[in-house]
């Protein structure tokens, strides 16, 4: 993380020695050989205070794990540029260094990864998780800083000196204990606030709510009622906790239902869960084709 804290915009090298780009037509993204064009330039946004950063294409838009397969049946999704109206988790990437090089994280375990082999997987970007060993360098990536991070300038001796003298005394005792009024300091706070500015109108981070799950054996709505797991989860969409079930129970293509009280029967929920992060109890039901 220390690497993307100091830069404004980097270039990310795959395991192939190819380079992540922004295809001309704003929506996908591949690899390239030639890393001198401005299409495989990205922008670090740092998100708050967080370990995770948003990486920005020289089209404005955001690298985003879709949940759109690369092939259907294949665990394997697409990795797009998007603009979303809401910075949600799927624009965010947690990065983890490995030696000198680094793996990036979608909230849900899965990892950037660019393909290789034959087409039509090769030059293609996907984010999985490596079930195999050959391809387990494939989510490695060499980050080539283009552009350094320019701190804030410090104010003028005298602006910083009008600066003190505007601060009423009787103000300081009632300041938050994050702001320094009249300090040379005053800088600093604008670097801070800037990542919260940046990060308006996404989620509000909270401590999540409590997923209770069991898997259902067959679709008529039998369950094994002695395997109830929990987790918890800070999501707010049926999608991304129909993600994160997968990465739990190692199933593709299930179904997330609740359990009609009055007859037993399962029904799918729908795109957003109930508000208030209240503790919800939901039955997984596998796809006939099983585990991935």
């Amino acid at each position: 993380m220390d690497i993307f804290e100091k830069a404004n915009s980097v270039r990310l090298r795959s395991h192939h020695d190819k380079y992540l780009t922004a295809d001309d037509d704003e929506e996908t993204v591949s690899q390239e050989r030639n890393g001198t064009i401005n299409n495989a330039k990205w922008t670090v946004e740092i998100v708050g205070h967080s370990n995770v950063i948003r990486l920005k294409s020289c089209f404005g838009k955001y690298l985003t794990a879709s949940n759109l397969p690369f092939f259907l049946g294949m665990t394997g999704k697409k990795v797009l540029q998007t603009s979303p109206e809401r910075l949600d988790s799927s624009v965010e990437w947690e990065p983890i260094r490995e030696g000198v090089q680094v793996r990036f994280r979608t909230r849900y375990g899965q990892y950037l990864r660019a393909n290789g082999g034959v087409p039509p997987w090769r030059n293609h970007i996907t984010h999985d998780i490596p079930l195999r060993t050959s391809t387990q360098d494939w989510i490695l990536w060499d980050v080539d800083v283009v552009q350094i991070r320019v701190p804030d300038p410090a104010p003028p001796p005298l602006q910083r000196q009008q600066q003190q003298q505007q601060q009423p005394p009787s103000d300081q005792s009632e300041t938050a204990p994050d702001s320094e009024p009249g300090s040379p300091t005053s800088p600093k706070l604008t670097s801070q606030e800037e990542p919260d500015d940046s990060f308006r109108g996404s989620p509000v981070k909270n401590e999540g709510r409590v997923i209770h799950y069991r898997v259902a054996v067959h679709e008529d709505g039998n369950a094994d009622e002695n395997e109830e797991l929990s987790f918890t989860f800070k999501g707010c969409m049926v999608e991304e906790l129909k993600n994160k079930l997968e990465e739990e129970t190692g199933l593709v293509g299930i179904q997330v239902c609740s359990r009609n009280p009055l007859n037993g029967k399962f029904y799918p929920l729908r795109l957003h869960l109930p508000p208030n992060n209240a503790e919800m109890h939901v039955v997984v039901v596998p796809s006939a084709s099983g585990r991935g």
